[in-house]
């Protein structure tokens, strides 16, 4: 297992895959090897999400007390998937890092609690959550995905697919964290 550090706690995983003329297998989840680098071990929910390619997904995140770390991965097609780091304090706070996450690579990207998470579907998709809590609609949180204060930087051609949820996002500036 390879791992990179864009931000102090987002790491991006590159499992081992060990494969042959029947097909491959890879460890998704191994509670050793997360507890050796300090991640949690201990996961409370599983989420799975389809879209069609052009959809965007985001930018979510879990407020207190059920606010969640995610481990993501896509086992379908391709989404171009982005971290936003909305630690105060943080070094990196208010800044993103985006990657490809795909079938193919079978990266997977592990966002601790105060990362705001969105993808944009570059194909037709599966996308798979593993989160350290139980989702709960009242802390339920999102942030504009074009919000310039953000400076996220998506491959988006034209006009997105969004929910309505997504489209009456919030702006950064009108946000109060706890985070």
């Amino acid at each position: 297992m390879k791992i990179l550090y864009p931000f102090e706690g987002l790491l991006v995983v590159e499992p081992e895959i060990f494969g042959d003329e029947r097909g491959f297998f890879m460890e998704t989840f191994n509670a050793d090897k997360f507890a050796a680098l300090g991640l949690p071990t201990e996961f409370k929910q599983d989420s799975h999400s389809a879209s069609v390619k052009g959809v965007l997904r985001g930018l979510h995140f879990q407020l207190p007390p059920k606010a969640m770390g995610k481990l993501v991965r896509c086992t379908r097609g391709r989404v171009w998937d982005v971290a936003v780091d909305l630690r105060t304090g943080s070094s990196t706070y208010k800044q993103s890092f985006g990657l490809e996450l795909s079938a193919e690579n079978k990266k997977m990207l592990w966002l601790p609690v105060g990362f705001a998470h969105g993808f944009y579907a570059l194909e037709d998709c599966d996308v798979l959550y593993k989160c350290t809590e139980t989702y709960d609609q009242a802390g339920d949180g999102n942030v504009a995905w074009n919000d310039p204060e953000l400076e996220v930087s998506w491959p988006v051609m034209g006009t997105p697919m969004l929910s309505a949820r997504d489209q009456a996002a919030p702006l950064f500036k009108d946000l109060k964290l706890p985070f």
